[in-house]
Parts: C-alpha cells; structure tokens; sequence
C-alpha cells in the first residue's frame, strides 16, 4: 500500500537544506502541502536569511505542490505560533509536525562554555518544545497528528565533544515519550527519528567514501513511514544508508537487595545480576518501574 499525505498539512523545521529539505519534498511529493520553515542560520546558529526556506518552497510548487515558506526561529515561541497560525490561515489545519531543526557547538565539557550548552538546548530542546505546543491544540481538536522529535546516536549512546547536543536529542526521547502517551485519545503519534546523514553537521567528520553512502535521501523513508497514517507512536527508529533499526530505552529484571546497612555492598556484589539482560523490558510507561519494584518487594522474604 502506498504512503499517501493528499489533503495533510506538514510542517518542517530546519527545511532549507539537508535532511529537512528531503523531508519537505518528499511530503510534498506524496500530496502533502508543506510549510517550509529555515532560520537561514550559519551550523553554530548565528544569522538568519530567509533565501534557503523559500528556495525549497519553490522548488515544490515548481513540481506542482503546495508550499509556503517562514523564517521563525523555534526559539522564539511568539513567532512558532505565529508561524503555525499562518499555516491554518493558509490551509486550515496541520497534521504533521516534522522538529528537525537544529545547530551544533561542539567542544569537550571542560572547554565548553555554559552559553554554548543553553543554546544547544534552546534550539533542539526547547525549539521542538515551541513547535509542539503551538500544533498540539490544533491536533487535539481534530483528533488527529503525526509527529516527529529528531534525536541522535549522540543522545542515545554518547560522543565526544557533545555533551550539549547529546542532552538535548537524549531530552527529545523523553519528551516523546510522555506525549505518546498523553496524545493518544486523540490519534496523535509521536516518534523520534536518529538519522545518520551527510549534513552541513557531519560533512567534517567522515571521509568522502562514507558521506557517498549517508545521503539525506536514504533517511527521509522512515521520516515517511513514522508521520503516515497507520504510522506507530513511541517508537525511536534509527536510519541511515538505506538501513533502519529500532533503539529501546528498557529495564532489567534487576533484584531486590533491600535497605539494611550493607546494601550498598550487596549491590556492587550483584552488579551482573542486576544488569543482566535476559529478562528485560520496554515499559509501556515510567509508573513499570515502580510496578517492578514494589513486586519484587513484596515477594521478599520477611
């Protein structure tokens, strides 16, 4: 069965290049009208010109689609809602929120100044955040919504010299989480995407060979599959060079040591049993923890 987007309205932040801009074309390709959002904004976030958002936006409507162009930054929430307004003013709802934008200031925790963590987190955090907020009324109301928090390896996993960039995609699974959950009455799926593509933010750090293999084109499927209409919800599904796999945050079955005196010692004695693996989990919430552990409480002896 073909993916269809006839009749929805996307929006894509960070659109004017890179992965949003696949993202925006192929939606708008496959029926979608797509506001194309770009601050215009140098890699570390710095300046903004509104050339790129609307060269993509033209690029669709010369290939018969729908699209206009914004240049909000996601860190002003005023102009978020003002940019998600001019959307319902333009085709009357928006089904699919695709938070892709996104800056890099990268340098180890001990030379990174604290300025360069906030914005870091302002942009992809708290960005995500803006857009959200401003769509999750209009979803509510017509029962319906795709969305999509771009994460990373950086966040799932770690690397160096990105412990900002790695917190906020590592914030992202979170929000994600918990807005499945609450968005659920009303069909609002939201996932998280940990694309690995040649970008403005990796093209310094792979060797040519490899960037051939990372176009943003081998990514924007699974953008497709996770905002269509049987799309899942709570998912974090990893993409890159035509290849796509699932990331879980799960639990072990752990054990209970209980609270005496000597607890700490008896944790660090049954390290491997508590991490081991074969009995565990993807909690359907955060309240399984507890479940779990109250459970194996109360089975304790005395």
């Amino acid at each position: 069965m073909s993916i269809r987007f006839d009749g929805r309205v996307a929006i894509v932040t960070g659109a004017g290049g890179g992965l949003g801009r696949q993202h925006a074309l192929a939606l708008a390709a496959r029926g979608a009208a797509v506001l194309v959002n770009d601050l215009g904004g140098s890699l570390d976030g710095r300046g903004s010109a509104s050339g790129a958002a609307e060269a993509v936006a033209a690029e669709i409507r010369a290939a018969g689609g729908k699209a206009i162009a914004d240049v909000a930054s996601v860190t002003d929430f005023a102009a978020v809602q003002a940019m998600v307004d001019a959307a319902l003013r333009e085709w009357g709802r928006v089904d699919i929120l695709v938070n892709n934008a996104g800056i890099l200031r990268d340098k180890s925790f001990a030379k990174m100044d604290l300025a360069d963590f906030r914005l870091v987190l302002d942009v992809h955090l708290m960005g995500a955040v803006h857009c959200t907020k401003a769509v999750w009324e209009p979803m509510r109301e017509r029962n319906y919504g795709r969305i999509v928090m771009t994460t990373s390896s950086t966040g799932l996993y770690g690397n160096f010299g990105q412990s900002n960039y790695g917190a906020a995609k590592m914030a992202l699974v979170g929000l994600m989480q918990t807005l499945s959950i609450e968005g659920a009455k009303h069909d609002i799926r939201v996932n998280c995407l940990a694309p690995t593509a040649a970008t403005r933010m990796t093209e310094s750090l792979m060797p040519e060979s490899v960037l051939k293999r990372l176009e943003p084109e081998a990514v924007t499927p699974g953008l497709l599959a996770l905002v269509a209409e049987d799309a899942p919800t709570r998912a974090i599904l990893c993409a890159g060079a035509g290849s796509f796999e699932r990331a879980h945050v799960t639990l072990t079955e752990g054990v209970h040591v209980g609270t005496g005196a000597d607890a700490a010692e008896r944790i660090a004695a049954q390290w491997e049993a508590i991490s081991d693996r074969s009995g565990e989990t993807v909690p359907e919430s955060g309240a399984a923890q507890g479940t779990l552990e109250i459970g194996k409480a109360m089975r304790a002896p005395g």
